[in-house]
Order: structure tokens, then C-alpha cells, then sequence
């Protein structure tokens, strides 16, 4: 049994998003780790399972998503979690709950309700972009106006927006479902039970969505190593793949 992380890849993302919105950035981890599986799992809500109901709380989310994972066969050998945002919350979780299925984890730009404050968990300054987003159900504008507060890059809106908007038409995420897995990650306080596994934090200094501060108090916390990207937004696997790949790559060749 291989327990060294960065051989099986197990990739969560975040809040009304699915394994589709990696887009490119699959290559690149590829690329980067061509002998490694590489798994995308969708959250409950999204992705394939867009018609089922989403669980209010990460740790339901997380029980039901494991579920998946061991009905698919993905856990057999340990793997590595590769999550962002809530996706992050519930590799914790499942890192704190089942900590044999995991030999290492690298979390983005996530954050505890018990380490952080609500303005910095959602930053103030994005309130009413996001009460708007929320309220949008359908459309390439919508996309855009997402892609535009999640990513600092502006050369290939055009292109992911239309690849978002098509996402969202074929398996919709519902406005219930996206308020519950609000509603999960808005409640989430893991505690103070440090997971055993070695992890890796990824924050974004030009996220606009959620602080940075909310990385390095997990960092302060429990000792971790924390590797800052200076001008990435939220998304930061889509503004600089390559760099997150580096990370990932480096990490993982320590461990």
C-alpha cells in the first residue's frame, strides 16, 4: 500500500461548482504527476448528483460523499485530497472522521467558523455582488459576473464563461441546494483535533471572495505550511495553474 502523498489524487471543489469547473487545470496535474490516479468527485447537489438533495451540514456532506467514493472503488490505496473552498471543509472533515482513507491533503483558499469571521469568511466587500449572483439562475452573464469575482484573470472570460454557462444548463445546481451548501459552510467549526495527515494550505493574497486571513489563521493554528500566490483570486487553480501544480509538485516530493 503506497501511503506517500501524490499518487492518488481525490479533488473536492467548492460552493455550486462541480468536477467540470477544473477545467484546464486537470492537464496541468497530469502533466505534473503523470504516474498518479486522478479522481474528481462531485459534491452532493452538483455535478451528476445536481438532481439529489445537498446535506445543511460538511459533516453530512462529507458521509455522503465518502459513500460515493467507496462505492466507486476510489479507496482502495490512501489518497491525497487536492480541495477548495467548502470542497476543503469536507477534506477535513473527512480527514478528522476516517483519517485511514487519507495519507496528505493540499486545501485552497478555505476557511473555519471558528477561526474566522463571517466578513472575512465572505468579505464584506463582495456582499452585493454576491446576493446578485445568487439571484441570477441562468445565462452567460451570470457566468461572466461569477468568473469575474472568483478569478483575477480577464483573457479568458469569454471562453469559460460560455463553458460555465453550458455546465449550468446541462446539470443545473438548484438555489436550494446552493443555500444549504451555504448554510453547511457557514456552520462549519471542526474544533481544535488537528488531523494527522501532513497538509498543505494554498491561499490567494487577490481573492476577493474570502480572505486570506482565513489560511493563515488554519496555519497559525495548527503549524502548517502555507505557500501565498500574490495576485490569484479565489479560483486559483483557474488564474495559475501551473503554479499550484509547482506547489503541489514540491510538497509532495517532500513528504
Amino acid at each position: 500500500m503506497n501511503n506517500k502523498p501524490g499518487q492518488n489524487w481525490l479533488l473536492l471543489r467548492g460552493l455550486s461548482r462541480e468536477s467540470a469547473h477544473w477545467g484546464n487545470f486537470i492537464g496541468v496535474l497530469k502533466t505534473t504527476f503523470p504516474d498518479a490516479n486522478i479522481t474528481m468527485l462531485d459534491l452532493p447537489g452538483t455535478g451528476c448528483f445536481y438532481k439529489a438533495v445537498s446535506p445543511a451540514t460538511i459533516k453530512a456532506i462529507t458521509d455522503k460523499v465518502r459513500g460515493q467514493a467507496l462505492a466507486q472503488g476510489y479507496l482502495q490505496q490512501p489518497v491525497t485530497f487536492l480541495a477548495v473552498s467548502l470542497g476543503a471543509m469536507v477534506a477535513w472533515e473527512w480527514m478528522r472522521s476516517y483519517p485511514e482513507d487519507i495519507c496528505g491533503a493540499s486545501l485552497i483558499n478555505t476557511s473555519f467558523a471558528d477561526l474566522s469571521p463571517f466578513y472575512h469568511r465572505l468579505r464584506w466587500q463582495s456582499y452585493g455582488k454576491f446576493a446578485l449572483l445568487m439571484s441570477k439562475r441562468k445565462g452567460c452573464s451570470r457566468e461572466k459576473a461569477i468568473l469575474q469575482l472568483i478569478s483575477n484573470r480577464r483573457d479568458q472570460d469569454e471562453p469559460i464563461s460560455l463553458a460555465w454557462e453550458k455546465i449550468q444548463h446541462e446539470r443545473p445546481i438548484s438555489l436550494k441546494n446552493s443555500f444549504r451548501q451555504i448554510i453547511a459552510a457557514a456552520s462549519y467549526c471542526p474544533g481544535d483535533r488537528k488531523p494527522r495527515q501532513p497538509i498543505l494550505l494554498l491561499n490567494s493574497k487577490g481573492d476577493r471572495l474570502v480572505s486570506p486571513n482565513c489560511s493563515e489563521a488554519i496555519q497559525k493554528k495548527w503549524h502548517l505550511e502555507l505557500h501565498s500566490h500574490s495576485w490569484g483570486g479565489h479560483d486559483l487553480t483557474l488564474d495559475d495553474p501551473v503554479w499550484v501544480a509547482l506547489q503541489l509538485k514540491n510538497w509532495a516530493l517532500k513528504e
